[in-house]
């Protein structure tokens, strides 16, 4: 059998990501695919390859898209500054100010900055709680509204896995009268020409590749402090990554988790922070705004997925201990589970964005986002 073969172009200067890529293929590390290099504004890398059932019989195409789980918070993230910049939120101003029901179980001192960095306290929701159970946008934000937080708003990061979405979406929706997913498609997927939405419609189905589950987590919940951030937000509800095909899962608007796209539509979006906040003559956010990324909320083991974390505004920030592929610099980054990634680049205007279907190992990116964005790196 020959070389898998990888569909797409790029320069000369980033053959050596063809090259990583096929080999990932060959090895069958990869199942099926995409991953797109934007620099100053061009595609510099726009690839795909493998298959988008576990069978091997569908092949990945230009139009394959995923569920690309917490990659999806990306673009939640640029939603919610979008109306910063627009002079409709602030990000240093009580979460409570937009809404109201916010404030209950104590959390008046909860700032928008906190849902942003993954420090409000609010990780997750009480138990019992179903995945089924975050579908009701209306009943599961009513939920988080009366909670208390979990820890000090402000202490210290606790990753926000599936709250985040419903969080910064009902502020959304406060401020605009939209939901996240009509906001994401009408001001953002929309004006750029992205093939991206939040959850999938009925139409898009067909070319939707089957997510492949990871290996279990390297530690057993069960072990834990049941009270602990950790088991709470992890069990708060628990997805399995079957999920992600039922209709259900499809049909809502969870905007931490269930965005559904490829490496090209999420670097689309996602490139206007390393472009100055405008795409091809769309200005989505100042060079102001953007700043405010970079304003540091946290940095120290995380409450909930226990690693050492650096945490902006909406974005992660480089931290070598452990993501030690990204480099210092002006740089602001988050994937998704099983190893999906998008970097924004400042430094060097570039984005560079991996999605696949066959989840791998870890808890941030994997072996073969280490691969890929030590090749890209090696090109630049």
């Amino acid at each position: 059998m020959g070389a898998p073969e990888v569909h797409g172009s790029c320069t000369e200067r980033f053959e050596p990501v063809r090259e990583a890529l096929r080999e990932q293929l060959a090895l069958g590390e990869e199942l099926g695919v995409s991953i797109f290099v934007d620099l100053d504004g061009e595609p510099a890398l726009d690839l795909w390859g493998g298959h988008r059932d576990p069978d091997r019989t569908l092949p990945w195409q230009h139009d394959t898209i995923t569920n690309v789980w917490s990659s999806t918070k990306t673009v939640t993230s640029l939603a919610t500054l979008m109306l910063v910049d627009r002079g409709l939120l602030d990000v240093h101003a009580p979460v409570a100010d937009y809404w109201p029901e916010f404030a209950g179980g104590g959390k008046q001192g909860v700032l928008v900055r906190h849902l942003l960095s993954h420090t409000s306290g609010v990780s997750a929701w009480e138990q019992p709680v179903a995945v089924e159970d975050i579908y009701d946008r209306d009943t599961s934000c009513a939920r988080l509204a009366a909670q208390a937080p979990w820890w000090e708003p402000g202490s210290a990061s606790g990753y926000h896995a599936l709250s985040m979405g419903h969080l910064l979406g009902e502020v959304i929706r406060r401020v605009t009268g939209k939901t996240l997913r009509q906001f994401v498609t009408e001001e953002i997927a929309g004006p750029l020409g992205a093939d991206f939405r939040i959850g999938a419609r009925e139409q898009d189905r067909s070319r939707i590749a089957d997510l492949v589950a990871p290996p279990p987590l390297p530690f057993d919940l069960a072990a834990l402090d049941p009270d602990s951030p950790m088991v709470r937000t992890l069990t708060g509800p628990a997805p399995h990554a079957a999920v992600a095909g039922t209709s259900g899962w499809r049909g809502a608007d969870i905007g931490a988790a269930n965005g559904h796209g490829n490496a090209r539509s999420v670097a689309r979006m996602l490139s206007a922070i390393a472009l100055d906040g405008e795409v091809d003559g769309v200005r989505l956010l100042s060079p102001k705004t953007i700043d405010l990324i970079f304003e540091e909320q946290a940095n120290g083991v995380d409450l909930v997925l226990g690693l050492p974390l650096r945490w902006g505004i909406g974005f992660a920030l480089p931290q070598l201990d452990s993501v030690p592929y990204i480099p210092e610099g002006r740089i602001c980054f988050w994937g998704g589970w099983g190893g999906s990634m998008i970097v924004m680049d400042l430094d060097r205007r570039m984005t560079v964005s991996y999605m696949m279907n066959r989840m791998g190992a870890g808890i941030i990116g994997s072996a073969r986002t280490e691969v890929y964005l030590r090749a890209v790196y090696g090109c630049t």
